[in-house]
């Protein structure tokens, strides 16, 4: 029983982390769209620039660490369901959570070291 207990509750976190998060991505989602088609035409230096100011640094940040974490866990949603082997599906969430670390934190540092 107890088990089944800490099942639900990590479900019920994982519901709730999953909602929020998608609540946070729709106004960065947003913003990013119409800062894309505004700088799709431009050249290197005029994207390089957009990137390198500090509002669209701290967005876009935002927005890569929060859709990382709403990928990761709709994936381990995934994992749960269709990877029956405990041993396989731990490693597949570990390996899943620790590239949804490491991507965006690469990715991070290159956009906060962009000069014109």
């Amino acid at each position: 029983m107890g088990n089944r207990l800490f099942n639900m509750v990590n479900a019920t976190k994982k519901w709730i982390f999953l909602k929020a998060s998608s609540i946070i991505l729709i106004p960065l989602m947003l913003w990013f769209i119409i800062n894309l088609v505004s700088i799709y035409e431009k050249d290197y230096v005029d994207v390089v620039s957009f990137f390198s100011t500090q509002p669209s640094k701290f967005l876009t940040s935002l927005l890569i660490i929060v859709a990382f974490f709403y990928s990761s866990l709709s994936i381990s949603e995934i994992f749960e369901d269709y990877i029956h082997d405990e041993n396989l599906k731990n490693i597949a969430n570990k390996t899943m959570y620790v590239l949804s670390v490491i991507i965006p934190f690469i990715t991070i540092i290159i956009i906060f070291n962009l000069n014109i």
